[in-house]
């Protein structure tokens, strides 16, 4: 039985020495050392061993057994060191060469001219004001002379909540809110997302930004609006940019008003860009509407004022000659990248 143990214990540590790799190596632990290895089954069998014998049987098998998995541990050691070696020799790195440096996300088109045209504002002593999307009836509307059954709320195209609540369709709602609070002077701008339901196309989205803008104070008048008006225009769009007003109608101002800035690109002149007139729309205006301030609890006799909204997309496919409003919400990095 002993030359048996010793015959097969030869076997295990041959295998051993050949193994190449930590899965051969755990093929000769079981061949020899499982619950079916060869030294296991000699234990299995002593029942057919002479009663005499067993005890010496017993020790040699487990002299047998110690001295393979030492050898296996020390064949595992080394194997774990060698792989090591040959991947900190695959992977090495020089560290004097210069790093690569990390790629960095950069604005997006409408946050760069939303910025543009805040810091345009706030150089005039305007105050940015935020207010909520999700706005009453009675802010969205009728504090903006806006009654129920007024024709506008059909042209608005609303999503509804409920009778009472709608998702915003202008940000012209945030100014109902700060006229509430009396704090006056106002200065304001108000920009926001908005929402509207119309179909999508290259000028329409139900879901695009807006910038109100909102000044009350005790002087005020359509010269005063022009004249801010101008500025930023010509800020905006660089200083040989003109501007002129059309008379419109906005339920909420009175006297209305959209202006036009002179085409950047030809100087007025007439091109495929302002579309051979010389001239691009730019923005909705007036002077806010003595019953909006009323139903705001201002006095009208002491105060006045005058409103704008201008569209931030709009700004953006101006500025930077976007002709489709949808690439500013493919996240197309190919797009993005130029700004």
């Amino acid at each position: 039985m002993q030359e048996r143990i010793k015959e097969i214990q030869e076997k295990a540590v041959e295998l051993i020495s050949r193994a190449t790799s930590p899965e051969a190596l755990n093929e000769a632990r079981v061949k020899f050392l499982g619950k079916k290895g060869e030294l296991t089954a000699i234990l299995k069998g002593m029942k057919d061993v002479d009663p005499e014998l067993r005890p010496k049987v017993g020790a040699w098998v487990n002299e047998a057994r110690q001295q393979l998995e030492k050898k296996i541990d020390s064949a595992g050691k080394s194997m774990e060191a060698e792989i090591l070696k040959q991947r900190l020799a695959a992977e090495k790195i020089d560290v004097t060469l210069p790093g690569k440096a990390p790629a960095h996300g950069h604005l997006h088109p409408n946050e760069i001219a939303l910025r543009e045209v805040e810091r345009i504002f706030t150089g005039l002593g305007y105050e940015v004001v935020t207010g909520p999307e999700v706005e009453y009836d009675e802010y969205n509307f009728e504090k903006l002379n806006i009654p129920k059954g007024h024709p506008a709320r059909d042209e608005q195209d609303t999503f509804y909540i409920n009778d009472n609540i709608v998702l915003r369709t202008q940000t012209s709602s945030v100014q109902a809110h700060v006229m509430e609070k009396g704090q006056l002077p106002i200065r304001i701008i108000s920009p926001g997302r908005v929402f509207r339901s119309d179909a999508v196309d290259a000028t329409h989205s139900p879901s695009f930004h807006q910038i109100e803008g909102l000044l009350i104070d005790e002087k005020s008048s359509f010269s005063d609006l022009k004249g801010t008006l101008e500025v930023f225009a010509k800020e905006l769009f660089g200083e040989n940019t003109k501007t002129k007003f059309r008379p419109h109608h906005f339920p909420f101002t009175e006297p209305s008003a959209e202006m036009d800035v002179s085409c950047f690109k030809c100087g007025g002149k007439g091109c495929r860009f302002c579309k051979g007139e010389g001239w691009i729309e730019i923005l909705g205006c007036g002077m806010v509407h003595p019953h909006v301030l009323e139903m705001c609890g201002l006095d009208t006799e002491k105060y006045s004022g005058f409103a704008f909204g201008v569209g931030l997309e709009r700004i953006a496919l101006l500025k930077y000659e976007i002709d489709d409003m949808r690439l500013l919400y493919e996240n197309d990095l190919r797009f993005l990248k130029q700004f």
